[in-house]
């Protein structure tokens, strides 16, 4: 047998104040997925410069092209199985395009296949598995194997929806018709007049959207999270007189559509309903995919792949309304689980999707105890990164638009705000120079500036849309994301052309084009760390608010 080899950057640090459970029983079976290098050089196109151009006149790469320059080799493949037949572990499904091998076994083998102590640890009442120190491979996969994902199942994400106040869903409830809604609460529809969209319908387009449930840990409870296919059905027929949107779900890891009535406190159900509310509404006549998958690394890194790789859906936008602040003390991303999204988010590009990513809900520090932070994917130069915004309307005009910023330091009181500052992962990009990225706050270090757009996410001037136990008002950065992917969804079907890989667009537009959002910020109160708004792009609603129409027309 060879020597193994170390796999860079796979070593794990056991988290101050984790307990050492013991080891994981070595009859448990587990799954892992393992991530290859890409077979070809440089890809065919340069995706830099095909965004720069108008979208009727990039060049994408069909599905079959971006296999061929992003996926693995049928030898790369062949190699990672021969090991996992070696090992005793099943090979469970293999995905080329996204170079991704998933593997199943027994703890004991799985544990010597990779050289890892697989270990439970409980950490602030969660019970993890996960391993200290690298993670190994044989000599022969040492240059094939760039990730590992699965040995660590600590739960990694979070939905990114604000629930109206008690007071305000009450009286949302209580409306006997649409005419009869609270001041400043929406239907989509009337979010789509006042930011102007298009007057096309998103026919021919397929919008992807993440959806998490599953397990939360080990031997703790398993988030329930998906849709009653009638729940949506009543919404649409009877509140918004649209026909319900085709719905097609896709499990990737966890249990898939496990819809609950939103009474459990980890229940994602109405994050689902949110996305699915506004995608269906927005983007009319577009198919929607939901990808179901776990809240762990695997979940993540599998659902993006599977996404962005799917031939048979071919989605031309995602929306991901979920994440994790990318230098998080508790559940930090790895980085090659960092690196293997951005691959994943690369490649999609050369496909001409577009992926939309809400950017947080916990003000400039992004729920994390001190300091500042921005949340990962919504970080990834690969996306477009939206924040949120209170509006308010007087009958078909916008009266009123600022940053989101309902933080409290009384738990009790606390209604968010959106998320946004400079990355310490991602440099800055090229084409977002001429927004003049300020360093992180109360450093002098520079990375990419977070977010790109921003929309309505205020809880207190929410969208009205479906949830389990009927219309609820619902807002955060998670409305934000399935918003401006339907406006996206809408260009696309308008152009017949794919918009893709949107930023270095976004950041060429001519002035006027969005909605700058002067006022506002994403500090705590009274003066916390943070970002303040201003003329041009800034660290809390990036560079503004959609006006639909001014923006097909620029594409």
């Amino acid at each position: 047998m060879s020597q193994p080899v170390e796999l860079p950057d796979s070593a794990r640090v056991v988290p101050d104040g984790a307990l050492d459970r013991g080891p994981v029983p070595g009859d448990t079976e587990l799954s892992v997925t393992v991530y290859g290098r890409p077979a070809a050089g440089e890809p065919p196109i340069d995706v830099l410069r095909e965004a720069r151009r108008p979208p009727r006149e990039r060049r994408y790469l069909t599905a079959a092209e971006a296999q061929l320059a992003y996926g693995a080799s049928d030898a790369d493949i062949a190699a990672v199985e021969a090991f996992a037949r070696a090992n005793d572990l099943a090979i469970v499904r293999v995905n080329q395009a996204a170079r991704s091998t998933k593997l199943s076994g027994s703890a004991a083998a799985i544990g010597r296949a990779f050289g890892v102590d697989l270990r439970h640890y409980t950490r602030h009442g969660i019970t993890y598995r996960s391993h200290a120190g690298p993670v190994y491979v044989p000599h022969e996969l040492g240059a094939i194997v760039q990730a590992v994902v699965g040995l660590d199942n600590r739960p990694l994400g979070r939905k990114f929806l604000r629930l109206a106040s008690p007071a305000l869903q009450a009286a949302i409830r209580a409306a006997a018709t649409s005419s009869d809604l609270p001041l400043n609460t929406f239907l989509p529809p009337r979010v789509a007049s006042l930011y102007d969209f298009p007057p096309h319908d998103a026919s021919g387009e397929t919008v992807g959207v993440l959806a998490f449930n599953g397990p939360i840990g080990v031997g703790g409870p398993s988030a329930p999270g998906g849709y009653d296919p009638t729940v949506l059905d009543r919404y649409f027929t009877r509140e918004l007189g649209l026909a319900p949107p085709h719905v097609t779900d896709v499990t990737v890891q966890g249990p898939g559509n496990d819809p609950g009535d939103g009474s459990d406190p980890d229940d994602a159900s109405p994050e689902v309903y949110l996305d699915l509310s506004i995608v269906g509404s927005l983007a009319a006549g577009a198919r929607i995919v939901v990808y179901f998958t776990e809240f762990t690394e695997q979940g993540w890194v599998d659902a993006i792949s599977q996404a962005t790789t799917d031939a048979a859906n071919d989605p031309s936008v995602v929306s991901i309304s979920y994440g994790n602040p990318e230098d998080g003390a508790v559940s930090a991303w790895s980085a090659p689980v960092v690196r293997q999204v951005g691959m994943a988010l690369e490649a999609a590009s050369a496909r001409g999707l577009s992926v939309a990513c809400a950017a947080g809900d916990s003000g400039a520090s992004d729920g994390e105890a001190s300091g500042v932070h921005v949340d990962f994917p919504a970080s990834s130069p690969w996306v477009v990164a939206c924040g949120g915004t209170r509006l308010e309307a007087a009958g078909d005009m916008i009266s009123s638009e600022v940053v989101w910023n309902d933080q409290s330091p009384n738990p009790s009181q606390d209604r968010g705000a959106t998320g946004g500052g400079v990355s310490v992962v991602f440099a800055p990009p090229g084409w977002q120079a001429s927004a003049r990225v300020p360093p992180v706050a109360g450093t002098e270090q520079t990375g990419r500036g977070v977010p790109d757009v921003a929309s309505l996410a205020d809880p207190e001037t929410p969208f009205v849309v479906a949830q389990p136990d009927g219309l609820g008002g619902v807002g955060g950065t998670s409305a934000a994301a399935p918003l401006w992917a339907s406006l996206l969804a809408r260009c696309n079907a308008a152009l017949g052309a794919r918009v893709g890989f949107l930023n270095p667009t976004l950041y060429g537009l001519p002035a006027g084009t969005l909605r700058d959002i002067t006022s506002g910020n994403n500090r705590m109160p009274p003066n916390g760390p943070g970002y303040d708004a201003g003329p041009g792009w800034d660290a809390c609603s990036g560079l503004g608010s959609p006006r639909g129409s001014a923006l097909l027309g620029a594409l």
